[in-house]
């Protein structure tokens, strides 16, 4: 598969003949010609929930994280770095490595704006560690030196190498779901500790600075659910039953990661998340995704920490993560019909 032309004024490419990749685009951004809408209601739903790290006050979590057992600030830095590592990944995946392939203009709009939602959030965690940690050197190094989270990101990073050196068809459907499984598992885990503690009137700051994150991570999720939706009306035939399994078993490999490392930071000394709920909860979610792109529930289990719900919102904003289906859910009044 070759990456996309920048200008091509060869390209006849109609809108109904665009495709999520391998489509013939001119690179000229047509906003008033549409082939999926939902995208550029997404586009608009984005811009309206514009925010940045300074509008958080964390003058009280410098005191809170002083006062931190060490098991949670350990937990705390485990968290951050992680973190820290996820959005560098993603911020250069989603410019280097998939928006290349992309080839309708309404998704290059928004995988952009992802991008620079993705640097964001790296600048939130520096205020973040700079703000309120005494080892900020540390936790920048611990993707490095923590074997655990070594071990967990080289996992994460695989399928997204596997793009890069050798990009076909089928390998970008798989970078979808590696996607998917990013969003929508590994930051929500992370996100998950964080509000435990301002569950237990700790680090307020950070859960509304993971707040505003966590909005952003609802869109970037709903674009990958979507685009391997629309990916299966166009080429059905790219999801054959091998290509099924491997999906499946990228699944099952992220919740058994996922679940390990949970258990590893939290080392059973966090209040409300013990190794049996931190699983069920990662399985849960990966239900929660399977079942948004008409895969069928690996798991079959109820949601184990509900209390996480109403930290995850803003005020009367109503917002149902789990289902993807997002609803006033920017600062504006934007209503989305087709998402």
């Amino acid at each position: 598969m070759l990456r996309k032309k920048i200008y091509n004024p060869e390209s006849k490419e109609t809108t109904n003949e665009r495709r999520i990749f391998g489509g013939d685009p001119t690179g000229i951004f047509e906003l008033n010609d549409l082939k999926y809408q939902w995208a550029y209601n997404l586009w608009e739903m984005m811009l309206n929930n514009t925010w940045f790290p300074k509008e958080v006050d964390m003058t009280r979590d410098v005191n809170d994280y002083k006062n931190l057992t060490s098991d949670e600030k350990s937990a705390y830095d485990k968290v951050l770095a992680q973190l820290i590592f996820m959005d560098s990944l993603q911020t250069n995946n989603l410019i280097d490595n998939i928006n290349p392939f992309i080839t309708a203009p309404e998704i290059n709009l928004i995988l952009v704006r992802q991008a620079f939602e993705e640097a964001l959030h790296s600048q939130s965690y520096a205020v973040m560690v700079d703000s309120i940690s005494t080892n900020t050197d540390e936790i920048y190094e611990l993707w490095r030196k923590d074997m655990m989270l070594k071990t967990k990101n080289d996992a994460i990073a695989r399928v997204y190498d596997e793009l890069a050196q050798n990009p076909t068809d089928r390998n970008i459907v798989k970078a979808m779901f590696a996607n998917q499984i990013l969003e929508g598992i590994y930051f929500y885990s992370g996100f998950t500790y964080l509000y435990t503690l301002a569950r237990a009137d700790k680090m307020l700051g950070t859960a509304q600075m993971i707040r505003f994150i966590q909005r952003d991570e609802v869109t970037h999720l709903v674009l990958f659910q979507n685009m391997i939706n629309s990916t299966k009306k166009e080429r059905p035939e790219l999801f054959t039953p091998d290509l099924l399994d491997e999906v499946y078993e990228m699944f099952r490999s992220a919740v058994k990661l996922e679940s390990q490392w949970g258990a590893y930071i939290t080392q059973g000394q966090i209040l409300g998340l013990t190794d049996g709920i931190i699983e069920q909860y990662i399985q849960y979610l990966a239900d929660q995704r399977l079942q948004a792109v008409g895969l069928q529930k690996l798991y079959n289990v109820e949601h184990p920490i509900k209390w996480v719900d109403n930290f995850s919102k803003f005020n009367d904003q109503k917002t149902n993560f789990f289902e993807g289906n997002v609803t006033n859910y920017s600062k504006g009044s934007l209503n989305l019909d087709d998402f």
